[in-house]
């Protein structure tokens, strides 16, 4: 199993850069791996390696580990997570319930992780409307109480709408982050979205940024939805009516499909990167 997740790291440097790959390399060819050991790789990680020439939104940093993801895959799972937070989260301009972003991740890591299929969940636990204060308000009885591997949260949307304190966003947010770590939970962040509505609210841009700064000095992921939506319509792969529901506010189908495979990412990469202790790697 120890050898498994040196590969699973292996993984992580491919899906960077270029500069990445001469490390991803020599892991793999200091690895003697048994074919019985290939094919539990196989059943554990999605079976191609995406590599991808673009240098992407991360390149700066390395991916977050997320070491209870780490281990629930090494292990066989069960793999529980809870997406928490507020509309984006809850599904909002979704034309379904399963075209919501958690129902569309929870799909593509089942098919990704094949042999953890019916052994992931991801629980909704958005409520529209929510700023940082009522989303804490219910902190203990939909994250830390049902204990899950990992959260994501999305966050910092309403604060800007609503005219929430920059310093109060900031300083609230850190104290919940800091809650859920101590909890033993793994944790990654989803910084505001980018629409019609946000731009043309005066500041808004500095509750993006705060998500950004407290990823960085806490060393937690943060998936950057407002530069992914900026990229997915530069790219062409959706168009604005695809992205954006009719609100100018929130996403839809297209966004949210897309989001689910961002937010797959991260949280492939972050176990793949994650430090695993050698009782962990060998307890299966």
């Amino acid at each position: 199993m120890a050898r498994l997740l040196h590969l699973a790291r292996a993984r992580a440097l491919f899906r960077g850069s270029p500069r990445r790959w001469a490390g991803a390399f020599g892991l793999i060819l200091g690895l003697s791996l048994t074919s019985t050991a290939v094919l539990a790789y196989a059943d554990l990680l999605p079976r191609s390696l995406d590599i991808d020439f673009d240098l992407g939104l991360f390149e700066d940093a390395a991916p977050a580990g997320l070491p209870h993801v780490a281990q629930k895959i090494a292990l066989g799972g069960p793999l529980r997570i809870v997406a928490f937070g507020s509309s984006s989260t809850e599904g909002i301009g979704a034309s379904a319930p399963a075209a919501s972003y958690p129902a569309r991740l929870e799909a593509n890591l089942r098919r990704a992780l094949p042999r953890l299929a019916g052994r992931i969940t991801v629980a909704n636990r958005g409520i529209g409307g929510e700023a940082v204060d009522e989303m804490l308000a219910r902190l203990d009885r939909d994250v830390i109480a049902p204990g899950p591997d990992l959260v994501i949260w999305q966050t910092g949307s309403n604060d800007a709408l609503r005219g929430v304190s920059l310093d109060h966003f900031r300083e609230a947010t850190e104290a919940a982050l800091e809650r859920i770590r101590a909890a033993g939970i793994d944790v990654v962040l989803m910084e505001p979205q980018w629409c019609p509505a946000l731009d043309a609210t005066p500041g808004a841009e500095r509750f993006r940024d705060a998500v950004r700064s407290l990823g960085a000095d806490l060393g937690v992921a943060v998936i950057r939805r407002s530069d992914l939506m900026r990229d997915w319509i530069g790219q062409g792969r959706l168009t604005h009516t695809e992205l954006f529901a009719s609100d100018g506010l929130h996403m839809a189908d297209g966004g949210y499909a897309l989001l689910a495979e961002a937010a797959q990412e991260t949280v492939l990469d972050g176990a793949a990167a994650a430090p695993v202790t050698v009782a962990e790697a060998s307890a299966d």
